[in-house]
């Protein structure tokens, strides 16, 4: 007879999860078609060394809520997918929702997010998270995550902007309802 323990599979099934977040999020729907995107999961001392980095931010910041949500995911996810964006126009000839005339114009500008590329991130990680729901897997969107995965260049550096999303499988979501 083999028994397999809910405690010993969940860390298994939530990095299973996490494995379909990163599919639903590639396969998202993105202007034109253009893939902009970057992601990965994340467990163990990677977590640490994420949630370390949100500690210092916090600390040299003064903003408790890094602070908060490095120990909330350090007690409880047992994996954190990150989904990043890099900023490129997509060459529209009408648009002007970024606030310039054009992308062309826009282009002098490369660290103004395109328009895009923020709603196409937005779009996967939906797409994710609802995934994750999907399977019952507890789990928060945290742009605290994220600028410290910016910080320690996880994706690589033509990545402007992540989002972090910590997962863990309880009876309580650990991510809502936090203290501070």
């Amino acid at each position: 007879m083999t028994i397999y323990s809910e405690v010993d599979e969940r860390k298994n099934t939530v990095v299973d999860v996490a494995k379909k977040m990163l599919i639903a999020a590639r396969t998202a729907p993105k202007g034109k078609g253009v893939n902009n995107l970057e992601m990965v999961i994340l467990t163990d001392n990677d977590i640490r060394l994420v949630a370390m980095e949100m500690r210092k931010i916090g600390e040299q910041k003064e903003y408790d809520i890094f602070i908060r949500d490095a120990d909330n995911i350090l007690a409880a996810a047992d994996a954190l997918v990150l989904i990043g964006t890099r900023i490129r126009t997509l060459g529209l000839k009408v648009c002007s929702l970024c606030g310039f005339a054009d992308c062309a114009t826009k282009e002098k500008y490369p660290l103004v997010p395109c328009v895009y590329n923020v709603g196409d991130l937005g779009i996967a990680v939906g797409s994710a998270v609802s995934v994750a729901a999907d399977h019952r897997i507890d789990n928060r969107v945290m742009h605290t995550v994220g600028i410290a995965a910016l910080n320690l260049e996880i994706l690589s550096r033509s990545v402007k902007i992540i989002w972090g999303i910590p997962l863990s499988a309880l009876s309580k979501n650990p991510f809502f309802d936090r203290k501070k």
